[in-house]
């Protein structure tokens, strides 16, 4: 017999390195937290004519550097690594641990790799190490080419550190690349701690002078409520809530936090949670030195909840659109009183040294084992924890003024009896009639307000309910189904052959219609809770209404509704907000919906047309439905007034206040030119 080895062929570095960290900046990062491992306070990425093929990329930290043993059994080793997480580096810093597969992708972005290094070790020497990737080309395993540590003597260096040059790029680095970069190392070693000694990498890039200029100002101070949570050695946890003036609020111990737990012990490393929430609104800002625009910037660049372990950022919890937290879906469920990632900004720091956290290999996040879960079930009992406390709070204050009305009503009507009697004789009586015709007039109005209390807080029940299931159905259930009934007319044409168009086809595509239906439902219900469309701003009518129609489009097809749309010249805008606009028409559209379920027309149409004269938009809504029929045409602005059995009478009346609030006026038309109702819009506008 004869001893033989496992041997890799070249194309073992594509599949490990490239493939596993398929954009730039990924790769990048991992050098840096190479430096990070060595000690380095700093570390500069140069990017050299990196927007087209053939640039270059220089990494320079002032780390401990490399000796030859470090780079032959360290760097050069790919899948372990040479650090252990037991064990503190000389600044007392947790390693990143990485297995060198990150910086392998790094390494082959160019053509060639060439590092020079300085170690703390050896003051006067200098080691160089030429990787040429063009030589792995020609061979057909990796071990056939030798490469070669140079030693040299550097008598007048002065500072240890290490130095990768990446040359001839394969690929550019486009802007958002560098953008996205610049993000990570901002947030990379924790910019919202105070550690004068920290590790400060720096990127010479525009975009990231500006977005350091954004994260270095530090809105903290601004934040209403300051959430501050952790997790001891024993599981052990508790929480406190302060204030924009630092006084505390609210603070539980371990018992209140896992009220809901089974487990009283969270069972995972040493955490501490901190989530910074703002009130964005004007009156807040009233009487701070930062204005509401800078804070809402810097909430965009860097809002949500940025995971650290062991000193170092974890992509991609925090990036935008990762709301690993689940905290919008949760403000969807129970919006009073919770924040949000546009609203809040945060972050998890996690100690540790057991290695109970293990990322992906492809460095995207951790595995999401039963450390990880414990600590994200931690972080959401803790911000469930802050909601009931301060939706407490809100309920005692609005039972106060509950309390208080009445008493200062009475008050009131003591003190205008008192006056009444100090007026003559004969003017008493003309006075307390006219006090009695107001109080019940305005019992009348409190009556009526009730009743609008009442069906506004129903129609928020079913808002509530509709976008969770929106959240809910826009996931897992549609994907199932929709993957099913993919299989089934797959493997029903496989067995039926010639028969299946006869036996199923109609039956598999009203499914698919269904679909289609379900998912227009969703995205619209998410789409008109979105947050950030009540924001003023300058909103341009036409995007708005085409929106509407295309999201609502395969809805109208399953219903055989044709719709028409005729939009004048030019592009009319205003200032106010999409959310506004966007119910208008949602609601105009559902309206026309709501009328053709009470009709027999076959070719059902709803046409919308745009006008523009002087300095008014109108915006005409027509279709071939019944028309206004059952009701007076005066009492359709009037909520809670519908001829559907299950309506809420609301829709119109929406309509009617949006358009008041953007200055404009309402209109109907119980017969238009289509036959059915027409529905006429006047808003202002800023211009064309």
């Amino acid at each position: 017999m004869s001893d033989v080895q496992i041997r890799f062929a070249t194309d073992i570095l594509r599949r490990l390195g490239e493939e596993l960290n398929p954009s730039p900046d990924k790769g990048i990062i991992e050098l840096v937290k190479n430096a990070y491992d060595a000690d380095a306070r700093t570390c500069t990425i140069e990017l050299i004519n990196t927007d087209q093929p053939g640039g270059s990329v220089k990494v320079t930290d002032d780390g401990d550097g490399m000796g030859a043993q470090d780079i032959e059994n360290g760097w050069l080793v790919i899948g372990r690594s040479g650090k252990s997480s037991n064990q503190r580096t000389r600044r007392g810093r947790v390693p990143a641990g990485s297995k060198g597969l990150g910086r392998l992708a790094a390494l082959r972005m160019g053509s060639s790799a060439y590092l020079t290094t300085f170690p703390r070790a050896e003051k006067t020497t200098q080691y160089d190490l030429l990787i040429d990737w063009k030589e792995f080309e020609d061979v057909e395993h990796v071990d056939e080419v030798t490469l070669s540590i140079e030693k040299s003597s550097c008598p007048e260096r002065i500072e240890s550190g290490s130095e990768i040059y990446l040359e001839d790029l394969s690929n550019r680095i486009g802007r958002l690349d560098v953008k996205r970069l610049a993000r990570e190392l901002v947030l990379l070693a924790d910019p919202f701690g105070d550690d004068p000694e920290g590790f400060k990498p720096q990127l010479k890039a525009k975009e990231y002078s500006d977005l350091e200029a954004i994260v270095q100002k530090r809105y903290f101070g601004d934040a209403e409520y300051h959430l501050i949570a952790s997790i001891d050695n024993t599981g052990t946890a508790n929480a406190s809530v302060v204030d924009w003036r630092g006084e505390e609020l609210f603070s539980a111990d371990n018992d209140e936090l896992t009220v809901s737990r089974d487990d009283k012990q969270y069972r995972c490393s040493v955490v501490r949670f901190d989530l910074w929430v703002y009130i964005l609104n004007r009156s807040t800002f009233l009487t701070r030195s930062s204005t509401l625009g800078e804070v809402r910037t810097w909430l965009q660049e860097f809002g949500g909840v940025h995971l650290y372990h062991n000193g170092l950022r974890v992509m991609p919890y925090g990036n935008p659109g990762n709301d690993w937290l689940e905290m919008n879906l949760r403000r969807v469920r129970s919006p009073e009183e919770r924040p949000s990632t546009n609203t809040a900004i945060g972050r998890v720091r996690v100690f540790d040294t057991e290695n109970l956290l293990v990322q992906k290999t492809d460095r995207s996040g951790f595995i999401e084992g039963d450390s990880f879960l414990e600590m994200k079930s931690f972080a959401q009992d803790a911000m469930e924890w802050m909601a009931k406390r301060r939706l407490e709070v809100a309920e005692k204050r609005r039972a106060k003024a509950r309390v208080d009305a009445p008493k200062k009503t009475s008050r009131s009507k003591r003190d205008l009896n008192a006056a009444i009697g100090k007026v003559p004789t004969e003017s008493q009586q003309l006075l307390t009639d006219a006090v009695d015709a107001y109080d019940r007039s305005r019992d009348r109005e409190v009556r009526n307000l009730q009743k609008e209390v009442q069906l506004y807080r129903t129609l928020s029940t079913a808002g509530i309910t509709a976008a969770t299931f929106a959240h809910e159905s826009n996931a897992n259930p549609i994907k199932s189904i929709t993957m099913s009934i993919d299989a089934i007319e797959r493997r029903a044409r496989k067995a039926l052959r010639n028969t299946y168009d006869k036996l199923l086809l109609k039956p598999v595509q009203g499914i698919n219609r269904a679909i289609a239906s379900l998912e227009v439902l969703g995205e619209a219900t998410l789409k008109l809770v979105d947050h950030e469309k009540r924001r003023i701003s300058h909103v341009d009518l036409h995007s708005v209404v085409e929106s509407v129609i295309e999201t609502f489009q395969p809805f109208l097809e399953g219903r055989n509704v044709k719709v028409e749309l005729c939009l004048c010249d030019g592009a009319p805008f205003l200032s106010g907000s999409e959310a506004a606009v966007e119910s208008i028409v949602t609601n105009l559209i559902n309206n026309s919906l709501t009328a053709f379920e009470h009709s027999t027309t076959e070719a059902r149409m709803i046409f919308l047309r745009t006008e523009v004269d002087g300095g008014v938009f109108r915006l005409r809504v027509l279709d071939n439905g019944p028309g206004i029929d059952g009701i007076p045409k005066k009492d359709i602005w009037l909520p809670g007034q519908t001829t559907r059995k299950n309506g809420t009478g609301l829709g119109l009346t929406i309509v009617r206040d949006a358009v008041k609030d953007l200055g404009g006026e309402v209109d109907a038309i119980e017969r238009s030119k289509l036959g059915g109702a027409e529905i006429r819009i006047d808003i202002p506008i800023l211009g064309v």
